[in-house]
């Protein structure tokens, strides 16, 4: 059995860690598989680089003239179906194919010319749309994605929404493919969608459990950050508008500045700027380890977010023995119960603030619980589905 992933990222951000986790899973068990990917750097062995920034940022350009998102790319295409060619896999594990760095009409054309059996995991909704990975209320998508209204966050000139949505229609309906999402919320979603007779299976994130759990940490002194201050901690990949800036923002306008202190991770140059001198930014860090003793210094993890898929920075901070605190919006509460953190409802910052406030004072979530929850999300038993999907289709 010989599996390809293809992905944006190797080892990086979520969708790129989950990669790796699969792929030493695989090594683990003999299983021969390589990584195909565009963006940053990776040093693993089966990882395979098939673009480069440059031509991602002139291919991304070229998306935005046109109008044609997830139709360019034609170099890196031309990269990723050759080494199709040269390892001849049973199975391709798609994930996120919609960085600029592949033209979905040419790799759909070319899985179903070979016949090749196809894994996509879903980590959000742009396959099922014109342009949109994150469809928040519009439910155009249900029909045809007719006048879009947000076809300029995507195209500068044309409006192409229709078009796409036929050419993604025709494209991905008749295909030897298993769909596969992380979260119910997803899931649902997908059934209401053009591939709703697609077998669909879910398989949740996973996360390494030797890595992210409780460590000593002196973070707190190197941050200046006394001991009897409450840590309010978020992390994000990108702190899009989704990921909830605006309400840490408002938190540390609204909270006393020396009982409680907030910590972003992930932070860059630019939105370093926009943040109150309240907020201690962290950048981007690819240290694993350094991350589990953020996760452990703090008293609550926060995560306001309006639309992800299924976080794993929930699952990290749990592992770490750190509650959280979220909003059922996506599939976020779907990785918390009433042992380990609370769900708000989506919008009610009031709500929100109190529960903060309420874990950092009060204590109600124990270490040994979070701890209990987080254990469910094992990535050697949560990827372990994926080879007992891969193995059933190749038998079938």
């Amino acid at each position: 059995m010989k599996i390809i992933q293809i992905n944006a990222t190797c080892g990086v951000g979520s969708t790129g860690k989950i990669c790796l986790s699969i792929s030493k899973l695989l090594n683990e068990k003999n299983i021969e598989n390589y990584i195909l990917y565009s963006s940053g750097q990776s040093d693993f062995p089966q990882a395979i680089k098939c673009s480069n920034e440059k031509y991602i940022k002139t291919q991304a350009l070229k998306s935005r003239i046109l109008g044609n998102y997830g139709f360019n790319s034609a170099k890196s295409t031309k990269k990723i179906l050759e080494e199709i060619d040269t390892i001849k896999p049973d199975i391709v594990h798609l994930h996120n194919i919609h960085g600029h760095d592949c033209d979905v009409g040419k790799l759909f054309t070319k899985l179903k010319q070979d016949k090749i059996k196809t894994v996509w995991t879903f980590h959000d909704a742009w396959a099922f749309t014109a342009y949109c990975p994150l469809i928040s209320d519009c439910e155009k998508w249900k029909k045809d994605c007719k006048e879009c209204s947000e076809y300029k966050k995507f195209s500068w000139f044309f409006n192409r929404s229709e078009l796409l949505y036929k050419r993604k229609k025709e494209l991905f309906s008749d295909v030897d493919m298993t769909i596969v999402t992380p979260s119910k919320w997803l899931a649902e979603i997908v059934k209401c969608s053009f591939l709703k007779d697609i077998p669909l299976k879910i398989i949740n994130n996973g996360i390494n459990l030797s890595i992210f759990s409780p460590s000593p940490s002196s973070f707190r002194k190197e941050n200046n950050i006394p001991r009897e201050a409450k840590l309010i901690l978020g992390v994000a990949f990108n702190w899009e508008k989704r990921k909830g800036l605006e309400i840490f923002i408002s938190l540390s306008q609204k909270l006393d500045k020396k009982k409680y202190k907030i910590v972003l991770v992930g932070v860059d140059e630019k939105t370093k700027q926009d943040l109150p001198p309240e907020i201690i930014p962290i950048e981007r860090t690819r240290d694993q380890k350094a991350l589990a003793e953020i996760y452990t210094a703090a008293d609550v993890f926060a995560n306001p977010t309006s639309n992800d898929n299924f976080p794993t920075v929930n699952i990290e901070a749990l592992a770490c023995g750190t509650p959280v605190v979220t909003f059922n919006a996506g599939g976020s509460g779907e990785i918390l119960d009433e042992s380990c953190g609370k769900v708000i409802p989506e919008g009610d910052l009031e709500a929100f603030e109190k529960e903060i406030i309420k874990i950092c004072d009060e204590k109600p979530y124990s270490e040994s619980d979070c701890l209990k929850r987080a254990s469910i999300f094992d990535e050697n038993n949560k990827f372990s589905e994926y080879v007992e999907l891969y193995r059933t289709l190749c038998e079938s």
